[in-house]
């Protein structure tokens, strides 16, 4: 098949062990023709092109900036992007006869470049459900569904109701989602909507002893701690408020160590509070290079995952394979609507609290110090390859076409 992947996010190289190039190239080692739409923002001061590498044809379109900008900036390009796609698509594949286009969410505004190509060339489609918009904003309170912010809210509503009918299939990040997805939009036939969720690659990023102690003393982190890393996107989303919360609630503790690696709208909160307090177990850093990031990962000994108390969707967030793909066990504070947890505490690898105790995450940091931290982190690698293979989201896709 021709396959044409569109995601507004920026695949530098189709090698990356990422979620999308990891199902890329596993569609490539199965005989299939790829071509990957994908964006470069503004701020990188990069031009529209196009590369070809390892099978993969990909077109890196340049964008105005979504990430890190002001609101206003970040509509108005979300608005055009499906535009800049449709282009692209004209200009650089012409001549090919797509026969499946998938796509991954965000954005929702992508639907109308995904309807030009479904139409001209007949192809059948393929939605990776990854986020609910706009139902997350209005979550956080970025929309109201009444008022003068509703407009916006129907809008987007629009758009995400129109991409759920031009998808042939869904696939959902997990079970929640699904049932999510199927509630609120009774138009759907339940036989299109599935579980498919993230999945990479997999490869064992586990470390030795000897390896562990060596990166712990490389980046300054106690080697006779506990250590539980956040790593990932600082915002909104994160209930970084919490987390702080948290933090705070562990100053007396000389057993255990929080390390928090990643960037995003929330990190200069976290900056202040780590300049006002000080605190002598936390450790605040910018993201790191993937590898460098992997491999402090493995140096630890629990990742943790946030999620904002206020959200009604089932968020799930992919930050869960880089500990598992590691063989560290998890801790989730997250809202009640999300699975995550669910399947943390099922697949016996680690630990989940509601986002507003703190009484609750204090008894699990009491838990983690006396549990047998490898066979919980065993257990993370053994589903990481049951459920959440590349493979698998591979097989779950083609056995519809």
């Amino acid at each position: 098949m021709n396959i044409l992947f569109l995601s507004i996010g920026d695949i530098p190289s189709i090698k990356h062990r990422e979620i999308y190039p990891d199902l890329m190239r596993e569609f490539i080692k199965n005989n299939h023709n790829v071509y990957v739409i994908c964006s470069r923002e503004k701020r990188n001061n990069l031009a529209t092109e196009f590369v070809e590498e390892d099978g993969a044809k990909l077109v890196k379109v340049k964008i105005g900036n979504i990430t890190k900008t002001n609101l206003i900036e970040k509509g108005v390009s979300t608005l055009l992007v499906s535009i800049q796609y449709k282009l692209a698509i004209k200009k650089f594949f012409p001549d090919v006869q797509f026969d499946l286009i998938m796509y991954s969410t965000p954005p929702i505004t992508l639907v109308d470049c995904i309807e030009y190509v479904k139409k001209r060339d007949d192809a059948k489609t393929y939605l990776l459900l990854k986020d609910i918009f706009p139902q997350n904003a209005v979550d956080l309170g970025m929309f109201t569904q009444t008022g003068l912010k509703s407009a916006i809210y129907k809008y987007f509503r629009n758009k995400e109701s129109k991409i759920y009918r031009i998808s042939d299939h869904i696939g959902c990040m997990s079970q929640a989602n699904v049932e999510y997805v199927l509630k609120h939009n009774s138009e759907l036939d339940e036989n299109i909507v599935e579980v498919c969720p993230n999945s990479v690659d997999v490869v064992d990023m586990s470390v030795d002893a000897k390896t562990r102690e060596n990166i712990r003393k490389k980046y300054d982190i106690p080697t006779n701690k506990k250590i539980l890393i956040y790593g990932g996107n600082l915002g909104k989303p994160q209930g970084i408020d919490f987390l702080i919360e948290c933090l705070k609630s562990q100053y007396n503790r000389d057993d255990v160590y929080f390390l928090i690696v990643g960037d995003g709208t929330e990190f200069g909160k976290l900056e202040s509070y780590m300049k006002a307090e000080k605190p002598m177990n936390v450790k605040l850093m910018k993201r790191l290079p993937k590898d460098d990031y992997d491999t402090m990962v493995a140096a630890c000994d629990v990742g943790m995952i946030f999620l904002d108390y206020r959200f009604t969707i089932p968020n799930f967030p992919s930050r869960l394979l880089a500990y598992m793909q590691a063989k560290i066990p998890v801790l989730a504070c997250t809202d009640p609507n999300t699975d995550i947890g669910k399947v943390i505490t099922e697949g016996g690898f680690g630990w989940w609290c509601e986002s507003n105790s703190i009484q609750e995450f204090t008894k699990i940091v009491d838990c983690i110090c006396s549990a047998d931290l490898k066979a919980l982190g065993d257990n993370a690698y053994r589903v990481l390859n049951e459920k959440y293979s590349v493979s698998e989201s591979y097989n779950t896709i083609v056995n519809h076409f």
